[in-house]
């Protein structure tokens, strides 16, 4: 019989022994990247508001406001991964809050709709360096049997930033001025920077990948025509107008050009031969669909709190706080769940929870107990715990270590894709559902300011209020046609998460044999064949 070999660490001694200081150090810098869409969240019905309140964003401008962040995010990071692999991930992580930090400070002074779409594309740019970079170190500090467990932590770091996130924005806006919420990520740039120096080592690719230029201006220019396609056909609740259909075909066939151009280059930015592993894919996919519902209902959850239930940013912050907890409690023990059902159970069960959860907000009205919509929220945190987990697991130990910066990346830009696309697609759902339950209402108004009623429930109710009394007449049927389009728009989510939950159950590995647990590359070898 043959000894098993013993295998040496592979991690400095001086590193492992502040492996978790180093942890809680890109936790931090991961905190500031996630909490500014979660602070952002529930700032949308304040920017959309008229100045001096707000910028008085329409709902298509505050889409973009969201999607220029992970439009650039999500493009960049496949080059930001392999930069970091290239010149150090800790040089990448330092430029990438830098660049943060000021497109922050930006954000926060912006005069228009536009400036603040613009500033947050910098800020993406920024986010972009340092998000795939901080799972990249993670793995180059931990031993491989500690990664699940690091993992867990950092995914639980993700549910920390959706928590404070919408807290700390309510109680800025309760407060300050809008622009308080990208503000506050200045400080904690600057702390972040100074552990940084002090505590993360360096690491880099031995054999780093080429950069691909024209791969990265493809994935963009692909994804932004497509996600303006979507949002403009929502905005003019007409998916059959021909610019709208044409702007969607440009990108889908840019797009398709992409993965042409990927798959025959000898340096491609987005290695199309990881995808021939359904596991890899399989988890790849659950979560882009998990995102996609989950943003989607984000973005119409803050207008049916604080619109239609009438709470205020803090107070409407607060109700996402079970979303939050959940996956705080739930991220760092699902390995444990993962371990006794297997990938594929723990995963698509948290997939069918979600979905369930998305068809419980289709029955939600005006008068819904406050509690109900508490239990929703934890339960959907639950489901998103024991999906990120297990699946950021698989694909961060389906490559080599020195490729983490390319899993990471290709990780975070199925999640940002995913999310931009639910933002766009749902909100465009939200938009057609809203305008077409409204116009009816409308018909006593001027055409000009018709239009402008039309296209949120933040703009009927600010055309209501500049009307006086006789705008009170509106409110009713604006409430009535929000939630008309919400339950829509939670039932599409539905949907997507029911899907994701057929394509884990089909193709992510099951709980394997006892003999051969733990060995996690044996079995994704076995399920790529």
């Amino acid at each position: 019989m043959t000894t098993p070999a013993v295998h040496a660490p592979r991690i400095p001694e001086a590193v492992h022994q502040r492996r978790w200081a180093i942890l809680g150090v890109l936790m931090l810098s991961l905190l500031i990247v996630v909490l500014d869409n979660s602070i952002l969240n529930v700032a949308i019905k304040t920017i959309s508001t008229p100045a001096p309140t707000g910028l008085g964003a329409t709902q298509s401008e505050i889409e973009w406001a969201i999607n220029s962040y992970t439009l650039v995010f999500a493009g960049l990071l496949f080059t930001a991964g392999l930069i970091g692999d290239r010149l150090g991930r800790k040089k990448v992580l330092l430029g990438g809050l830098v660049v943060f930090g000021v497109g922050s400070a930006l954000a926060a002074e912006s005069g228009s709709p536009g400036q603040l779409i613009a500033y947050r594309a910098l800020m993406a740019l920024g986010a972009a360096f340092v998000m795939p970079a901080t799972l990249a170190v993670l793995m180059n500090v931990f031993e491989r049997e500690e990664q699940p467990k690091a993992i867990g932590i950092w995914a639980g770091g993700v549910g920390l930033a959706i928590a404070i996130g919408p807290i700390t924005g309510g109680a800025l806006l309760d407060h300050f001025w809008w622009g308080s919420v990208f503000l506050i990520n200045v400080p904690i740039v600057i702390l972040a920077l100074a552990l940084m120096v002090w505590l993360v080592p360096d690491s880099r690719d031995p054999k780093p990948g080429r950069l691909d230029p024209v791969g990265v201006v493809l994935s963009v220019v692909g994804l932004v025509l497509l996600v303006y396609g979507i949002i403009k056909g929502g905005e003019l609740a007409d998916f059959t107008d021909a610019k709208v259909l044409a702007t969607i075909a440009a990108g889908v066939v840019v797009l398709a050009g992409f993965v042409i151009f990927e798959k025959r280059s000898d340096h491609p930015s987005l290695d199309v031969s990881y995808f021939k592993n359904k596991v890899f894919s399989a988890a790849m996919s659950a979560i882009a669909l998990v995102f996609f519902a989950l943003m989607g209902v984000t973005f119409f959850s803050v207008f049916y709190t604080q619109s239609v239930r009438g709470y205020s940013p803090l107070q409407s912050g607060l109700l996402m706080l079970p979303l939050a907890a959940a996956q705080m409690i739930f991220a760092p023990r699902a390995r444990l769940v993962v371990d006794r059902f297997g990938n594929k159970a723990t995963t698509t069960a948290g997939l069918i929870l979600i979905a369930a959860m998305l068809g419980v907000f289709a029955t939600f009205e005006t008068d819904t107990p406050i509690w109900f919509l508490e239990v929703v929220f934890f339960l959907m945190g639950t489901g998103m715990a024991h999906i990120m987990t297990p699946t950021s697991v698989v694909i961060m130990q389906a490559l080599p270590r020195e490729k983490a910066g390319s899993a990471s990346a290709l990780s975070n830009t199925f999640r940002q894709v995913g999310g931009a696309l639910g933002i766009a697609v749902l909100g465009s759902v939200l938009a057609t559902a809203y305008r077409s339950g409204i116009e009816d209402k409308l018909g006593l108004l001027p055409p000009g300011l018709r239009d402008t009623a039309g296209e949120s429930i933040e703009a009927t109710l600010g055309v209501a209020a500049k009307l006086g009394p006789q705008g009170n007449a509106l409110i009713g049927p604006a409430n009535d046609a929000f939630l008309h389009a919400m339950h829509v728009t939670a039932l599409c989510g539905t949907v997507i998460a029911l899907v994701g939950a057929v394509v884990t159950a089909l193709f992510l590995p099951g709980k394997p044999p006892a003999h051969q647990e733990g060995n996690q590359e044996q079995e994704l070898v076995a399920a790529a064949d």
